[in-house]
């Protein structure tokens, strides 16, 4: 990861929660919101990370990533640095998120309190969560093993997902089951952020 992909990941973050990106937002919300300050440190911590070459940036890691840990317990959201996570992720309530290390997560996911993307370690899921792009995940769902989540999805509160999932479908209960394809639109906005940075 260079610096310009950091800033855009940064930028595209702070789009979703805001609508706008500029220097004053992106220090307000750095402060004052809890799931930006998050992923703030967090992508920082990756991006120090693959310049480990260098003794300043492993220092700086090593700080950062203490703060991270932080607010990893002030906030109750676990999801390591090394996270493959794209642009326009957007927590909506922090507390009780767990994202398994090894997960993939697309463009422009909604992560809300109480979600876990967890590992299998058996059966024809073993293995992590895969998303899609513009994933909605309602409070206190569950995404467990090796599954791929279909684009445009919407998973409804409290259900468990434990098999894959097609593009555009709306998931509840438990286990998780298809009731719709009318997908994620409506809970998933201000994903035009690519026009205003790039």
């Amino acid at each position: 990861m260079n610096l310009k992909e950091l800033k855009f990941l940064w930028y595209s973050d702070l789009y979703r929660y805001t609508g706008k990106t500029n220097k004053k937002l992106l220090v307000k919300n750095l402060l004052s919101n809890p799931g930006f300050k998050y992923t703030f440190y967090m992508r920082l911590c990756k991006y120090l990370k693959s310049k480990d070459s260098f003794i300043a940036s492993k220092l700086a890691f090593k700080i950062f990533h203490i703060i991270l840990r932080h607010y990893e317990y002030k906030f109750g959201i676990q999801i390591p640095y090394y996270t493959q996570i794209a642009g326009g992720f957007y927590i909506g309530h922090f507390g009780c998120i767990v994202v398994n290390g090894s997960a993939v997560i697309g463009s422009n996911c909604n992560i809300s309190h109480g979600v876990t993307l967890g590992q299998s370690n058996r059966g024809k899921y073993k293995g992590y969560p895969t998303l899609g792009n513009n994933v909605y995940i309602g409070p206190g769902a569950k995404v467990i093993g090796g599954l791929n989540i279909g684009n445009n999805v919407a998973i409804g509160a409290n259900s468990v997902v434990t098999k894959d999932i097609p593009d555009n479908a709306v998931v509840v209960g438990i286990p998780g089951k298809v009731i719709s394809f009318e997908g994620s639109d409506g809970y998933v906005n201000r994903t035009d952020y690519e026009k205003i940075i790039c």
